[in-house]
Order: structure tokens, then C-alpha cells, then sequence
């Protein structure tokens, strides 16, 4: 007994260095994982090669699956930026309806943007937008900002090749394509919740968010207009930007009907595998989005490589959280959590939630809040009997949780939209806790159906 609580002791040590180091001294959470790790290593009895070479195979592991899928995101979601194809898929869906259906439709339209690109890049490329639209519509800035913010942040909550959705998919051993699916079915009904319903609570509850002043990107307008006459069509934009989630959630649906260990049944396996529908989606994107509107190769090199530079510190963290994880394995704390975590009275789903959000709490960091929850709960996903998929989306939606002044994302939404810290947390705190708790709720009702 006496050695199972020094390895508990040691695991809740090594998290609250993990905390300290981030959110006291201000480290990068790419070398506090480093040092938390290594910490949860040798406190629990691994020697400091075995320390190394654990963290090391961690590490490996993830940037092999994880890594790959999170490139090749950023890569479409680059082209689909670059290229006019997110404009074009905005601009439509803003058009299908009237003045009082912004909201919603910009909503929408934000979440099928988010699919392939990390939130913050997307979120700076449409934000001019959302000045056009209020102007051209005298609409309150807020009421068309915090919907955009919705639909972004529901795709990286909860949809692949997010980092913190893929992260937790493959520490779990969790089906890509049933993930799109409960991914798709829980967005909906928070896209339409977050849209227009909390935008109207938000706005009517706190008067000060009610402002219309766009001086502050009032040229973006002109820019809005002058944009290419060659930009892809809206039906490719879709086509594009949909394809990996097609393929993926196709291999599911399809794989009873054909017979294991034939010919069609290892095709169906390679295309609907997350990196190769990635792979085509990319390619196809070269083609449809770039040189058919253009550009030259020459010019998508430019584009593909300019969209890598914001991941990869999120890949690095990645990978560091991959060594956190196989640290606890190599010290049999994961071991002992599962054999603890059987006779708790509460879901697995419950727990993965409320340990990302105590994290992502602490220390503002979605992505690294997944990657630590990942690493504890695991163990559960093989003894409890728990929906893996099910299991991917509450550690996802609990590392939303309480956005605050720790957050980048909370300092973006701020300066973007010429806020105070007050007024923030008003609209942005508030919003990405309600989609946090919404996400929750979903999941366990969509469990209980399931089960």
C-alpha cells in the first residue's frame, strides 16, 4: 500500500510541477512536460536512462500517428485559406439567409472552416470578416464575433485533425471515423446552442458587449471586395475541406460489408485512415484550390510552408505529452489508477472531463490539458468497457473549459474585438465554458443511447 501512495504522491507532484512551471515561472509547456515527466520518472523509482528512453519511445509514438495527422491539417487548412476557398464557403452560407439568421449561418459556416486549420490561425483570417458583415449590416460587433468564435472552437473541441481530439483518439485506441460521427452529431445542436442562443443571452444580459464601432478595421472592407476573380467555387471548397471526414466516417460505415483480409477491405482500411485521407485531401487541394485557381506550384510550396510554422510547437507538445503518458506506464502509476478507478463511483466520462478541465483550468493550455488527461485515463478505456469514441470527446470538451487571462486565446479575442479583460470574460469565458458543460451533457446523453 505504502508503494502505491508514494506513486500517487508522485504523480500528483509531477502535475503540480507541471502547473508551477507554466503558470509561475512562465516556462514553455513543451519543456515543463519535458521536466514533469523526467520528475514522475525518477520519483517513482525509474533509473535516468530508463527515464530517457521511456520518455523518448512516448514521444516517438505520438509524433508517428498524432504528429502526421496535425501536419497535414495545417497544410489543407492553408490552402483552404490562402487560396479564397474559406471566403467563399463564409460568404455563401452568410448569403442563404436574412440579417436576423448571421448568427447561425456564420456559425456554421466557422465550423466547417475550423475542420482542417489550428483555431488561432483561423480565427486572425476571419476576423475582417466579421467587421465587414457588422458594418454592412449596422449589427452589433459581439453579434457576429462570438458566433464566429463558436464555430471555431467547436471544431477544435471536438472534431479530427485537431490536436486535442487526435492526441486523445490515439492514446485511446479510439475509430477516427466514429469520431467525425459523435464529433458531427454533438456540434450540431452546440453550434446551434453557442450561435445565436448564448450570442442573444450574451448581448442582452450585458449591455456593454452591445457596441457597433468598426473603425478599427474599416479598410478590411475594400480588401473584402477586391478579392480574386478566380477563386475556387463553393462546391469545391466543400468537396475539399469535407473529404477527410467522408473517408474516414465511409471506412466505418462500410467496413461490415465487405469480407476482413480481402483486397477491398484493405482499400477501404488505407483510405479511411486518418493520414492517408489527410494525404488525398491535400493533393486534391493542390489541384482543386491552387493550380485550377492559378496558382503555381512554385506559390503552393510557399503556402504549404508557411501554414507548418504555428504547429509546430503544438506538434512538440504532442510529443511531449506522449512521453508524460508512457512514463506513467513505465512507472505502473497508470496501472495503478485503473485498479483505483474500478471501484469509484463515477463514469469514466465524468472523470476524463473534470481532470481536463481542473488542467486546462490551471494552466490555459487546451492541448496540454488533453495530452496529461489522456495519460491518466487511459488505462480505464481497456477495463471499464467505456465508448472510446465517447471517451475522446469528454477529455476533449473538458480541456475547453474556463478560457481565461492564462489563455492566448482569450488575449486574441480580446485585442480583435477592442475589448476590456472585463468584457471577456462576459463573452469569451463565458462561451467557451457554456460549449465545455454543453459538451459534456451531449456526451452523456448520446451514452446513454449508445449503451
Amino acid at each position: 500500500m505504502q508503494f502505491e501512495i508514494s506513486h500517487f504522491i508522485s504523480l500528483i507532484a509531477s502535475i503540480a510541477i507541471l502547473v508551477i512551471l507554466i503558470t509561475k515561472f512562465k516556462f514553455h509547456p513543451f519543456l515543463a512536460l519535458i521536466i514533469a515527466a523526467g520528475f514522475l520518472g525518477i520519483a517513482a523509482g525509474l533509473s535516468p536512462t530508463q527515464t530517457i528512453k521511456s520518455f523518448e519511445k512516448g514521444f516517438g509514438g505520438v509524433l508517428g500517428s498524432t504528429g502526421l495527422v496535425v501536419g497535414l491539417g495545417t497544410m489543407l487548412g492553408g490552402v483552404m485559406l490562402e487560396s479564397g476557398a474559406a471566403d467563399r464557403i463564409a460568404n455563401t452560407f452568410i448569403r442563404l439567409g436574412s440579417v436576423r439568421m448571421i448568427p447561425l449561418t456564420i456559425c456554421i459556416a466557422a465550423l466547417i472552416i475550423g475542420l482542417p486549420h489550428l483555431f488561432d490561425v483561423s480565427f486572425v483570417m476571419l476576423v475582417p470578416l466579421v467587421y465587414v458583415i457588422a458594418r454592412r449590416t449596422r449589427s452589433q460587433l459581439l453579434r457576429i464575433g462570438i458566433p464566429l468564435a463558436a464555430g471555431l472552437y467547436v471544431a477544435h473541441g471536438l472534431m479530427l485533425p485537431h490536436p486535442a481530439p487526435t492526441l486523445a483518439m490515439t492514446t485511446y485506441g479510439a475509430d477516427a471515423g466514429m469520431c467525425m460521427f459523435y464529433g458531427l452529431l454533438l456540434a450540431i445542436p452546440m453550434v446551434i446552442l453557442s450561435g445565436p442562443v448564448f450570442t442573444h443571452f450574451a448581448l442582452k444580459v450585458f449591455p456593454d458587449l452591445r457596441r457597433q464601432d468598426y473603425r478599427q478595421m474599416q479598410t478590411k472592407e475594400n480588401e473584402q471586395e477586391t478579392t480574386r476573380q478566380n477563386m475556387p467555387s463553393f462546391a469545391m471548397s466543400m468537396l475539399t475541406i469535407l473529404l477527410p471526414p467522408i473517408l474516414m466516417m465511409f471506412k466505418t460505415l462500410a467496413k461490415g460489408y465487405v469480407e476482413p483480409g480481402t483486397v477491398p477491405a484493405e482499400l477501404l482500411n488505407t483510405i479511411g485512415d486518418p493520414i492517408v485521407s489527410l494525404l488525398i485531401a491535400v493533393l486534391f487541394s493542390l489541384w482543386a484550390l491552387g493550380v485550377r485557381s492559378g496558382f503555381s506550384m512554385s506559390q503552393l510550396q510557399k503556402i504549404v510552408g508557411k501554414s507548418l510554422g504555428p504547429c509546430a510547437a503544438i506538434i512538440l507538445i504532442l510529443g511531449a505529452g506522449g512521453g508524460f503518458k508512457e512514463m506513467l506506464l513505465a512507472t505502473n502509476v497508470s496501472t495503478l489508477i485503473a485498479n483505483s478507478a474500478m471501484h469509484w463511483n463515477i463514469s469514466p466520462l465524468v472523470l476524463a472531463w473534470v481532470v481536463a478541465a481542473l488542467i486546462r483550468i490551471a494552466i490555459g493550455s487546451a492541448t496540454v490539458a488533453v495530452v496529461t488527461t489522456a495519460g491518466i485515463v487511459a488505462p480505464l478505456a481497456s477495463h471499464s468497457g467505456v465508448n472510446l469514441e465517447l471517451l475522446v470527446l469528454a477529455t476533449s470538451t473538458g480541456g475547453l473549459m474556463l478560457s481565461h487571462v492564462n489563455d492566448s486565446g482569450f488575449w486574441l479575442f480580446k485585442e480583435y474585438f477592442q475589448l476590456t479583460v472585463t468584457e471577456t470574460l462576459k463573452s469569451w469565458t463565458l462561451l467557451v465554458s457554456f460549449l465545455s458543460v454543453l459538451g459534456l451533457i451531449f456526451v452523456l446523453l448520446l451514452n446513454a443511447l449508445v449503451g
